[in-house]
């Protein structure tokens, strides 16, 4: 069978981390008047005794912020897929804090759900407990081990590997940081799809093929439950990733899932080695707000160390949230198994509700 030729694929997303350090076009940060205008706004939604769960972008005024937050969007879409907004004073907003994220997050996009609970913040911390018991999401691998799903990895203080989330845009606010690691580690899929082109077309071309994962952690009743979705994909002249090899690891310890082979599995272990090899790190800070396009960019975290003995309050904390765009790129229409709506802009992303 002739292979079919894929395209390389350029404009600024396609970064390297070296050149991406000390770029300044991903970095944005709070003015004075900014942080005023967040004080003006949870003012407002304090009078009208909402929720932050019950706000609407026109209870959260941000009139002033317009521009740069457009610049942003624009940023994460068109640009590099990255934006990072810092100077948020945490301590400032006191228990209004989660409603100013929320408020920043509605300006961006609209919040969509991230279990199927209905939750739309969800903290990422050590929870220190046995989640996929709790959550019911518990899978026994093949030689009767117990397979510790994506959602367990990210609320403890274990590395995460490079992935995608499940939306065009994640959030994630600093609330605070551990002493020790917990290192944002951020690579361009696009980087890493062009250099697999340039020396291993045919293990890219594989990842243009379905690949089987688990919904392991994600529907209610998920752990019974796979779906084929490509590892790239482009429309229109744009690109798209969406990878996580824990869901593809869990697919394999379901007997039904066709067994992957070598060659699939070393065009992943190339993509690993790459995401490697191109990324960058960030230290966030408490008030930064990172904000990344997982349809062009790979995110990991290194393992990290609490205070000795630190409650479930004072450990690191990050709040996250997930974002369909108003402005987001068209999707190959075979991706529609995940996100469910394809079209430029369509609401999309997250846990599709009981």
């Amino acid at each position: 069978m002739a292979m079919t030729k894929h395209e390389i694929v350029t404009g600024v997303c396609g970064w390297h981390g070296k050149d991406m350090v000390e770029n300044p076009r991903w970095r944005f940060a709070l003015s004075g008047a900014d942080i005023d205008e967040l004080q003006a706004a949870l003012a407002v939604v304090r009078r009208k005794a909402l929720s932050w769960a019950q706000m609407r972008r026109a209870d959260f005024p941000l009139a002033g912020l317009a521009g740069k937050l457009a610049a942003m969007a624009a940023e994460l879409e068109d640009g590099s897929g990255l934006a990072n907004l810092s100077g948020l004073p945490i301590g400032a907003f006191g228990d209004g804090l989660r409603h100013v994220w929320y408020g920043i997050g509605l300006h961006l996009g609209l919040p969509v759900y991230q279990d199927c609970d209905g939750l739309l913040m969800r903290d990422i911390q050590d929870e220190s407990e046995d989640t996929d018991s709790v959550l019911g999401h518990r899978l026994t691998a093949r030689d009767g081990s117990a397979f510790k799903s994506s959602k367990a990895r990210t609320l403890s203080n274990a590395l995460l590997r490079f992935h995608t989330d499940r939306a065009d845009v994640v959030g994630l606010l600093c609330a605070r940081q551990a002493p020790v690691g917990g290192v944002s580690r951020i690579a361009s899929s696009v980087a890493v799809h062009n250099m697999m082109l340039e020396r291993r077309p045919d293990l890219a071309a594989l990842l243009y093929e379905p690949v089987h994962r688990a919904r392991l952690g994600e529907e209610r009743g998920g752990e019974l439950l796979s779906y084929a979705l490509p590892v790239f994909g482009q429309r229109d002249g744009r690109f798209t990733s969406h990878y996580s090899r824990t869901y593809v690891e869990a697919a394999q310890e379901m007997l039904a899932v066709p067994r992957m082979d070598r060659q699939q599995w070393q065009a992943l272990d190339m993509l690993h080695d790459l995401a490697e090899e191109l990324c960058m790190e960030i230290t966030m800070q408490p008030g930064d707000m990172q904000f990344i396009n997982n349809h062009v960019i790979y995110h990991a975290r290194t393992a990290y160390e609490d205070h000795p003995g630190a409650a479930l309050e004072q450990r690191r904390c990050l709040h996250r949230l997930w974002l369909a765009m108003p402005n987001s790129r068209a999707l190959p229409e075979d991706h529609g198994v995940l996100w469910g709506a394809v079209a430029a802009g369509a609401r999309r992303g997250g846990i599709v509700q009981p």
